[in-house]
């Protein structure tokens, strides 16, 4: 795909480590991690020589995503540590990482500096200039080189803003036009690469900080890639997504109809909403850490904020924003701990009508509420509680949408698929002694018996996998999409002590530092795994998805396992026609041109990987056939001229607040447009009705 964007940095990694840390914290916790994974982890690598240099790699591409920083003179020095880094581990040495920050430091205000010169000037797009493949997959050979590539590269963000600014139509703007518009887009990409400088050496913990926690994360990760470094806030991160409370501000950021951030939703009993100073559609100008000096955030995106925010490693934060009547205030805020109550993780139902009655139930992600055990607030109670209001409905089959869910709690996995069949094992455990556990749902009965989709794509990770694995084993429902990511091992997240004993350890602990580590594999009832080669689908969908090809398998450091014996107590329920309904599904698929060209989309990107770009601008606003395939994809059901089989309403539960909410009306009539358009759910549909257009 052409390559337009805006400059990858580590933000993510950067930003989600709290807590002062000095080097000698960072060595001794690395220690740490590799006696916590010589006793604990379920496949455990050797500290040598093997694992170091899988290290230094992961580390280089934590801290230089883009090869920008780093000259090839730097990595020759820091090369010398590359096979012998488990040393520095071993016995807790700095000498590396006090090398690393001094020449990641320099290079950052060296890049700092190339920006500002290079944007005080305008871009000149009639020149025949390209940013190479070959600059993208490498490092500059020189200070001279690192400018070039910078210059290259902010010149390259500058070029995607003009043609964003174009919209769909990508016809390139007048002369008049673009010199309008060129000074506004390259101020803006300056302040981008001089945030990421800000973030870095203005963090709230200092870059010593930052990048000492990164060398721990990659060597978390060297053992496998959900094996992670976790400081006390982002084990209290991580618990959140799990439908845990989290420490928050309780603000939103959005962006106004220029693209400049304010404030959004004020969450109630929050921070922010006590503070009495804050309003929805203030605009945000700074951030400031205390002791340290404001990051200029006022044409930052969104979602930029949010995540500096939200993981940047400080407590408290003076904001810095404008008020409607032009006037600059100050607030200073201090996180606290609030419950979770996003909505765009809970479950949400829909009722299908056509000729017959089809319930849906989307599911992001499988949450749980830590600090209740008994479940009442997890996503299968909620399910099962969606299901019988269907049920009212007269729902002659049953959708259960599990794309883009990225996993979550294993118990709600197993409660989950306890609902669609009578008991027994669900699935399998092999902890590092290979001592087999199975999971069993021991509650007699399902709640519905009716038949079942179950949709996944790329992004359907672990629990997802599990529960999608468990109902196709045995037989109860249809499994539709693409195939899945392919994680199948089991986390903990433990303090960072190796005198845990996993068998009591109730998760207690408080610590100054914590790993989530990779304790077990997962297995199906049939003795197969999900992991890296993930759940195929009994039916496959083509999907844009499959293009980028980020799955498991394209995981370095990804565990590879063998399959086990199937569980004896295992009893599949009768095959299910999955011949008839391929035949039924593959005649929509044939017939359907968002499919069509989907197909075509995913082998031209295969094809066109890692050529050179353009930064001409008359090349730039040249469709590509590429291009072309990519938006007639985005706009195919849109602009669809069959109608849908059936329309999208809710049951009589949800209408009622439906109704009464003129807001809420307005974003549900939008999620119903895209459901009756949704090329998947359409092919479910039939698969479940028997019938095709």
């Amino acid at each position: 795909m052409r390559k337009y964007f805006w400059l990858s940095f580590p933000a993510t990694i950067l930003l989600t480590f709290c807590k002062a840390q000095t080097l000698e914290k960072a060595a001794k916790d690395a220690q740490l991690i590799s006696r916590m994974a010589e006793k604990y982890h379920v496949q455990p690598k050797p500290l040598d020589a093997s694992l170091s240099t899988t290290m230094y790699d992961q580390l280089l591409e934590y801290l230089d995503p883009q090869r920008f920083l780093f000259t090839t003179a730097d990595l020759a020095k820091l090369s010398v540590y590359r096979t012998t880094l488990h040393q520095q581990v071993a016995t807790s040495q700095t000498s590396f990482l006090q090398l690393l920050i001094g020449i990641y430091t320099e290079r950052i205000r060296l890049a700092n500096a190339y920006a500002d010169t290079i944007c005080a000037k305008p871009f000149n797009f009639q020149l025949k200039e390209k940013y190479t493949a070959a600059e993208d997959t490498s490092y500059p050979a020189n200070q001279q080189a690192m400018r070039l590539k910078i210059y290259k590269l902010l010149k390259l963000m500058v070029l995607t803003k003009m043609i964003d600014a174009a919209g769909d139509s990508l016809v390139m703007p007048s002369q008049k036009k673009i010199d309008s518009l060129e000074p506004g887009f390259r101020k803006k990409a300056n302040h981008t690469l001089k945030r990421f400088a800000e973030r870095m050496l203005q963090s709230p913990r200092g870059i010593n900080y930052v990048v000492g926690n990164i060398y721990c994360q990659a060597l978390a990760t060297s053992y496998d890639p959900h094996t992670a470094y976790f400081p006390p806030d982002i084990k209290t991160a991580f618990e959140s997504q799990l439908g845990n409370n989290t420490l928050e501000y309780g603000l939103s950021v959005e962006e106004d109809e220029s693209g400049n951030p304010e404030i959004g939703r004020l969450k109630p009993g929050s921070p922010a909403f006590k503070s009495g100073q804050i309003n929805e559609g203030d605009k945000i100008q700074s951030i400031q850490w205390e002791g340290k000096n404001p990051i200029d955030v006022s044409d930052a995106p969104a979602k930029e904020i949010e995540r500096l925010l939200g993981a940047s490693g400080g407590k408290q934060v003076t904001l810095t924003f404008k008020k409607a009547d032009g006037t600059t205030r100050q607030v200073v805020l201090q996180k606290e701990k609030m419950e979770n109550d996003d909505e765009d993780s809970k479950v949400k139902s829909y009722v299908l009508k056509g000729d017959r009655t089809v319930g849906f139930i989307s599911l992001p992600d499988f949450y749980n509420d830590w600090e209740n055990a008994s479940g009442v607030n997890g996503c299968a109670n909620d399910i099962a509680k969606e299901i019988l209001k269907l049920k009212k409905e007269n729902i002659q089959g049953l959708v259960l949408d599990l794309r883009y869910n990225g996993g979550g709690s294993m118990q709600e996995a197993v409660e989950l698929a306890g609902i669609f069949i009578d008991a027994g094992p669900v699935a399998q455990i092999v902890t590092r002694n290979q001592k087999s556990f199975t999971l069993k749902d021991v509650n007699r009965g399902t709640i519905f018996d009716g038949p079942l989709v179950v949709l996944v794509n790329g992004s359907s990770a672990s629990a997802s996998e599990m529960v999608a694995g468990t109902l196709q084993d045995y037989h109860r429902a249809t499994i539709i999409g693409s195939p899945t990511y392919g994680k199948a091992t089991a986390q903990v997240v433990l303090p960072m002590d190796t005198t845990i004993n996993l068998d009591n350890y109730k998760g207690d602990k408080e610590a100054e530092s914590y790993i989530k580590l990779t304790i077990s594999k997962l297995y199906r009832v049939s003795g197969n795994t999900a992991q890296v080669k993930g759940v195929l689908p009994d039916i496959q969908l083509p999907d844009p998805g499959d293009a980028n090809g980020e799955r498991e398998s394209g995981e370095k450091t990804a565990l590879q396992v063998q399959p086990i014996p199937a569980n004896k107590y295992y009893q599949p329920l009768p095959a299910l026609p999955i011949e008839s309904e391929n035949q039924i599904a593959q005649k929509e698929v044939s017939n359907s041109d968002y499919f069509k060209l989907v197909r075509k989309y995913t082998e031209l990107v295969k094809t066109s990987a890692h050529k050179d770009v353009s930064l001409e601008l008359k090349d730039a606003f040249a469709k590509t056939e590429e291009e072309k395939q990519l938006n007639e994809i985005s706009s195919a059901n849109k602009t669809a001229k069959e109608k849908s089989p059936y329309t999208v309403t809710h049951h009589a539960f949800d209408l009622k607040r439906i109704e009464s909410d003129a807001d809420l009306k307005e974003i549900d009539e939008e999620a119903r447009k895209l459901l009756e358009s949704d090329p998947a759910l359409r092919i479910a549909w039939s698969v479940l009705t028997g019938t095709t257009k």
